[in-house]
């Protein structure tokens, strides 16, 4: 009996591409993390320079394979094994959510190629990014077009399974054009009233979001009215940084930035190697410094005018980090209207 193609299989009302492509960027967190978590609200940057391509087609099935759902990943690189599985996991519950979701039929032999820049466990969104990229994929395979709020829901299903608790920020934050503020699932545009560029450095260590989540929760928890008051500081600093962002007020912004590190600092998130970054970008210029994304590890931000961005950057590969990027306000701002 001949195997039915995979166009066959989708149906005669569904028309299945060759090959499908999606894409999708990192992000960085400006001001927010952790307390987003617990409802407050969040200020996101996309990182366009660091982004990811999934490629979804259909491979000649083997004689004697099974009829299940058999969908293989390769990912591009060379990152480690505990990276690839994880990734990997959450990406397989993933194409199964899609089929049942919009009624694709069955995934078989189905091969997924993630092309991604995005250096894993630094904070930088990496595991929504791949899921974007392939949940755009594969709806591009199946010629489905998704409203953001689908895309979101699908990516938000692996980001659960990577971080456990997740705010929802990563899965919003790596497919927008600008910068936005994020709260309770609902994401907006912010006004960008400056030149400045944020700095985004390496440590060179892997940060592990689930471990800090849980760090912190225990942390907040032991002691009466710590969430609330980690929670209130760490939401008065965010929206005064986006009241900031929006005037061009560059120097006020930077000390919400090293307040916001002070804050996540003293609640145990940080590292020896971060604050040496943070201390260094400061050093050289920088008009505020923080670790960004879920800490104990990853990388550090740091608001820097434009003159001052080589002096800083240089500062930082002494100081230790491993890679820089610069990320320039005004330029994705425009980006994004």
């Amino acid at each position: 009996m001949t195997r039915p193609s995979p166009a066959e299989e989708a149906g005669p009302a569904r028309r299945v591409r060759a090959v499908g492509v999606g894409r999708a960027h990192a992000k960085a967190i400006v001001l927010g993390e952790h307390a987003v978590v617990y409802g407050a609200p969040a200020l996101a940057v996309p990182v366009p320079q660091l982004a990811v391509t999934a490629s979804a087609g259909w491979s000649a099935g083997e004689p004697g394979d099974s009829d299940g759902d058999q969908v293989t990943f390769t990912m591009t690189g060379s990152p480690s094994r505990p990276i690839v599985t994880q990734a990997f996991a959450g990406l397989g519950l993933l194409t199964g959510h899609f089929t049942r979701a919009f009624g694709a039929g069955a995934l078989r032999h189905l091969d997924v190629i993630i092309d991604g820049g995005i250096p894993h466990g630094r904070g930088l969104g990496s595991s929504a990014a791949y899921a974007r990229a392939v949940v755009l994929a594969l709806a591009d395979l199946y010629d489905r077009q998704l409203s953001d709020r689908e895309v979101f829901a699908l990516v938000q299903r692996a980001e659960d399974v990577a971080h456990g608790r997740s705010s929802g920020v990563d899965a919003t934050a790596v497919g927008a054009r600008g910068p936005i503020w994020f709260q309770a699932g609902t994401a907006q545009p912010v006004r960008v009233g400056c030149e400045a560029l944020f700095v985004i450095a390496d440590s060179g260590t892997a940060g592990r979001t689930k471990d800090a989540v849980q760090q912190l929760r225990e942390r907040l928890a032991a002691r009466p009215g710590a969430e609330h008051d980690f929670v209130t500081a760490a939401t008065d600093l965010t929206h005064a940084g986006r009241d900031a962002l929006a005037r061009g007020e560059t120097d006020r912004l930077g000390g919400y930035l090293t307040h916001y590190h002070r804050l996540l600092s003293g609640a145990g998130l940080s590292t020896t190697g971060i604050d040496a970054l943070v201390a260094a970008a400061l050093d050289a210029g920088s008009l505020g410094a923080k670790i960004t994304g879920g800490g104990l590890g990853g990388c550090m931000l740091a608001l820097v005018p434009p003159v001052k961005a080589g002096q800083v950057t240089r500062r930082l590969h002494q100081a230790g980090a491993v890679q820089t990027w610069v990320v320039p306000l005004r330029e994705i701002a425009d980006h994004g209207h």
